[in-house]
């Protein structure tokens, strides 16, 4: 896709992606993408629309000189539709996904300072779910992790879903799942933010959004003053930039309804999700639409973008945040077959 012209904002109003790289290794879509000491690891997801064969390759993005290097470490599998995060600065942990054939919950893990795949073992408590894929993961801490969302075997699917807290133990390389006495809407495709809750003495609460036919956040898990550890990535001009971009309209309590397959980053206060899946619509349905959560008061608003650039349409994509900057790589196009190489970054001008 050609980028935009001087002066011209592709995707609306104060906002569009401004393409920074360019590279055949970083077309796929349904991947994960993970930053880890300053670098972006891209695993697995599907190089074309129509496939269900998902690539075992793993691609390491440097985004300080805009370079792709295939990453040659031995072990690796076919993975999509998975999650993945970082682990102590040093390893990157991928939770369950599909391998072709069957949906999994196994956890294997990259070793970056050997360059070596590993296959965790599971502890043995180990109560795991019966396979994941379209589901999310998120780190409260290098030894625990949540997990939320889809559940089942490739034809079933429960009327709810379970959380689960996936324990780990880098030390031993073992693996534990416990399933969470509370339960969600059953979601597929959704995204997950921890973020902290306004007052004098925030809190942290795991806000699951989309995946399903519904415009309603759920709260899928709350924890007060402190017993977070987790401390987010800095984006001080970034987060000025954001609110100062909601500052130009009005926030709505309503937020996107039936958006599944889009992406979702933590900046500061905010969830910025971007691009997806209408489930509303017959026809159409790739988003390429900005929705910004803002939370720095109660009750908190949504803030919605249009954009009119189609070119700019995506799912199965990524964002990630690294050094003030939103980067969005991968994903799928408008007609939700063919993969994009190109990386972009979130540019405001407000």
């Amino acid at each position: 896709m050609a980028a935009a012209a001087p002066g011209v904002r592709a995707g609306g109003s104060g906002w569009t992606w401004r393409p920074v790289a360019r590279d055949a290794l970083l077309a796929r879509a349904f991947h994960s993408c993970t930053e880890l000491g300053g670098r972006f690891y891209l695993v697995g997801g599907l190089l074309a629309g129509g496939t269900t064969v998902p690539s075992s390759d793993t691609v390491l993005f440097d985004p300080a000189d805009a370079q792709a290097v295939h990453l040659g470490a031995q072990g690796s599998a076919p993975r999509s539709h998975h999650d993945a995060t970082s682990l102590g600065g040093r390893w990157l942990c991928i939770v369950g996904g599909w391998d072709g054939s069957r949906r999994l919950a196994t956890v294997v893990v990259l070793d970056t300072e050997r360059g070596a795949w590993e296959e965790w073992k599971a502890a043995p408590d180990n109560c795991p779910p019966a396979g994941l894929s379209s589901h999310t993961c998120t780190r409260l801490s290098d030894r625990e992790l949540w997990v939320a969302g889809r559940e089942g075997g490739v034809h079933t699917q429960r009327r709810y879903g379970s959380l689960y807290k996936l324990k780990l133990d880098p030390g031993a390389r073992t693996y534990c799942y416990k399933e969470e006495g509370c339960h969600t809407a059953s979601r597929s495709g959704h995204c997950a933010a921890l973020l902290q809750t306004p007052g004098l003495h925030p809190g942290h609460q795991l806000l699951l959004f989309g995946g399903c036919n519904s415009a309603e956040l759920e709260v899928a898990g709350q924890w007060t003053h402190g017993k977070i550890k987790e401390q987010p990535p800095v984006a001080p001009q970034l987060t000025e930039q954001l609110a100062r971009l909601v500052s130009s309209k009005q926030g709505s309590r309503q937020g996107p309804r039936g958006l599944r397959h889009h992406s979702c980053s933590v900046v500061g206060p905010f969830a910025v999700l971007f691009g997806g899946e209408s489930l509303t619509r017959a026809r159409d349905k790739i988003c390429n639409d900005l929705y910004i959560y803002d939370t720095r008061k109660s009750p908190s608003l949504w803030f919605h973008f249009p954009c009119a650039d189609r070119g700019l349409k995506r799912v199965g994509h990524r964002t990630c945040l690294w050094n003030d900057q939103l980067y969005l790589l991968g994903g799928f196009g408008e007609d939700g077959r063919t993969a994009c190489p190109q990386v972009y970054t979130l540019d405001l001008s407000v």
